[in-house]
């Protein structure tokens, strides 16, 4: 790797408040699992009702913190509204058969900058909407460029943004000029393991710092650039790996510095939060300072910071707590208090593109979702620590009463080297007997995390008796540096006993027809579920894989460039570790393959594209298996529109009681 020219300093840190977040309660006994009996609860929940509960969320202030513009699928396409900041019923802004997403309002209130793609593939353009008339400009029109994340500068005038060509790997940052219609490339010739991400302007608008990203997921490190003359300067320079990610800047300069909040897992393995400042008289050959990074945090669990108060007295964060997520406020003077606000358990995350908080400073933003509620935008009022709930996303005929809390739950892993966590879903009114079926629901990524949040579809099929446990695997984020770091050179391997160790301990519950096993998940979960089938083939009884990749060598040459990148960097070399790539390809071992199969793909993915599945398809029904298949040709990675959403879930859902039937179901396999 090229180093820089000037002086490198390791970067020293200092703690400043410290706070231990306790660990939650978890079951580690299977026994202690049991289904809670309540003649009440009704099995009238649909895949229509629970699909056409709205999703919203990517909301903006307006400048002077009268209204919101947020995305939703009110239409049945994530399309752009806004809604009083006090509540109310919102107005549809644009009208779009193409999603849309990454709101931001420009601060003098004129436009609205947002992104789209089309049919799912990912080459985003930048457009503008005026929230006044509804006019809609598409600023970029490049087709074969992805322009992502519009971030107004101070003024008003320019957008930064992150723009990556269909056929490269690396993200730049570029710099759109609105008043003189002319682009400006922040950042040029970077290398192609490594990508410009999360650019965040100083409020006088002469810098902006942005987060490098190594595609092999363990490295980062924090960059400001001179809008003027395009110069960068590293911040976070290191020894090893470690991350580093840039969350905002100050409202203004103290003491000739300038002060980002920044999330990093440097201090001590977990991502915590810390002030960064950055010295702007004295310089080494014109390059700005660095100076020691303030912990603000010092935890051992998934802490990410959020955005400094207008006026610089306070900042926020969120931590991730084994599963769980609670919204920080921290007074940086004075008295320093740190503050939890008092919401329900869930995922509670900091909302607002330009700020967290409402321009006087009064009111935070957030998001909130829980197992039985959807997603919903709140305001969260600081002097009398108040929430108003801004949108509605649940709708009539959906009972609470009828869904489920889950059980969290720690388990050994097979190896014995990590506890794994998982969330256990149980219907209500079940026997303890030995009868019900079980879905082993794998999540993607695999940095990713399962979190206590609302899932339509594991709602519906825990309604209709099944039971569900979705383990966070060794690779899962929120667990720190280590277990993150778990699966390198090893996707498929220990990851893949993990699942299988669940399988195992959802059985010993005393609730489960061994014979009733379903594995299912989507992209890598779908990956892991292909892993299975044909690793663990006696165990399962049917297997749901959902936009998958099924074979490295395939995978790697059809997908984005980006993907690609990760993948060498995770596996190693195609060629020289040609022996790890076929033993990780389920493609390899279709035949081993007993139980029947559910895939779904989308047309125009660009990460695992729909020939991954079609693989699988076509060498099952060679060796005379089960694979239904179902391709939706307007979808990419994952299914945006409602009607694509209801259909492929309601495929799922007959799948499996045609297959894997519930206790009490009498239903028969289709003719």
């Amino acid at each position: 790797m090229r180093r820089c020219l000037f002086a490198i300093v390791t970067l020293m840190s200092t703690l400043v408040a410290a706070q231990t977040l306790p660990a939650p309660q978890a079951v580690t006994n299977p026994k202690q699992i049991s289904s809670k009996q309540d003649l009440r609860v009704e099995r009238n929940l649909s895949i229509e009702k629970l699909y056409m509960t709205r999703q919203v969320g990517r909301p903006d202030w307006s400048p002077d913190g009268q209204q919101i513009v947020f995305v939703s699928n009110l239409s049945g396409r994530n399309n752009l509204w806004i809604v009083p900041a006090e509540g109310g019923w919102p107005l549809q802004l644009t009208v779009s058969d193409q999603r849309q997403t990454a709101p931001a309002w420009s601060p003098d209130g004129k436009w609205i900058a947002y992104q789209s793609d089309y049919d799912g593939d990912e080459q985003w353009d930048i457009f503008l909407v005026s929230p006044k008339s509804g006019m809609v400009v598409n600023l970029t029109n490049t087709r074969e460029i992805a322009e992502e994340d519009p971030t107004w500068s101070p003024d008003g005038r320019y957008l930064a943004y992150q723009v990556k060509p269909k056929t490269s790997s690396a993200f730049e940052i570029d710099i759109y000029d609105t008043l003189m219609r002319k682009v400006q490339h922040l950042t040029s010739n970077t290398p192609k393991d490594k990508m410009n991400t999360g650019p965040v302007w100083s409020n006088d608008g002469r810098y902006i710092a942005y987060t490098q990203h190594e595609a092999k997921g363990t490295n980062s490190n924090i960059f400001i650039a001179e809008v003027a003359t395009g110069k960068s300067t590293l911040l976070t320079p290191h020894d090893g790996e470690h991350l580093y990610r840039v969350d905002d800047f100050s409202p203004g300069l103290m003491k000739d510095e300038m002060v980002l909040l920044v999330t990093s897992n440097a201090g001590n393995g977990y991502e915590n939060v810390g002030r960064l400042a950055i010295g702007t008289k004295g310089t080494i050959h014109g390059v700005l300072l660095p100076d020691a990074i303030q912990w603000l945090t010092q935890d051992k669990w998934e802490i990410n910071g959020g955005h400094f108060s207008p006026d610089g007295e306070r900042v926020t964060w969120t931590a991730n707590v084994d599963g769980n997520t609670e919204i920080v406020v921290h007074e940086l003077y004075g008295a320093k208090t740190t503050t939890s606000l008092p919401l329900p358990k869930g995922l509670n995350e900091l909302a607002g593109k330009s700020s967290h908080f409402s321009k006087d400073g009064a009111n935070l933003l957030y998001y909130h979702n829980g197992p039985t509620a959807a997603g919903d935008l709140w305001i969260y009022r600081l002097a009398d620590r108040t929430s108003q709930q801004i949108t509605h996303s649940m709708l009539a005929g959906v009972r609470r009463e009828d869904m489920v809390e889950p059980y969290l739950v720690h388990y050994p892993s097979k190896d014995g080297k990590w506890t794994i966590s998982a969330f256990v879903y149980m219907p209500y009114n079940l026997p303890r007997k030995p009868e019900s079926p079980a879905i082993v629901y794998i999540h993607g990524g695999p940095t990713a995390q399962t979190v206590n949040s609302f899932n339509r579809f594991v709602q519906f099929m825990v309604n209709n008796g099944y039971i569900v446990i979705a383990p966070n695997y060794r690779g899962s984020t929120g667990y720190g540096n280590e277990f993150q770091q778990a699966n390198l050179f090893d996707m498929g391997g220990g990851d893949l006993q993990d699942v299988l160790a669940a399988a195992d301990w959802i059985q010993k519950t005393g609730y489960v027809d061994p014979k009733k096993l379903i594995v299912m998940g989507g992209s890598y979960g779908g990956y892991l579920s292909m892993m299975a089938v044909t690793r663990a083939p006696e165990v399962w009884a049917a297997g749901v894989p959902i936009v998958p990749f099924v074979n490295y060598f395939t995978e790697i040459e059809n997908e984005d460039p980006v993907l690609r990148e990760m993948d060498l960097a995770t596996m190693g070399d195609p060629v020289k570790n040609k022996a790890l790539y076929e033993d990780r390809s389920p493609i390899f071992f279709v035949d081993k393959i007993k139980a029947p199969l559910l895939l779904l793909a989308g047309g125009n993915d660009p990460r695992c594209p729909k020939s991954e599945a079609q693989q699988v398809v076509d060498a099952v029904k060679k060796n005379g298996g089960i694979a239904e298949y179902k391709v939706y040709e307007n979808e990419g990675h994952g299914f945006a529109r409602v009607e694509n959403q209801i259909d492929a879930y309601k495929r799922v859902a007959d799948f499996l009681r045609a297959h894997v039937p519930p206790a009490d179901c009498y239903c028969s396999l289709k003719e």
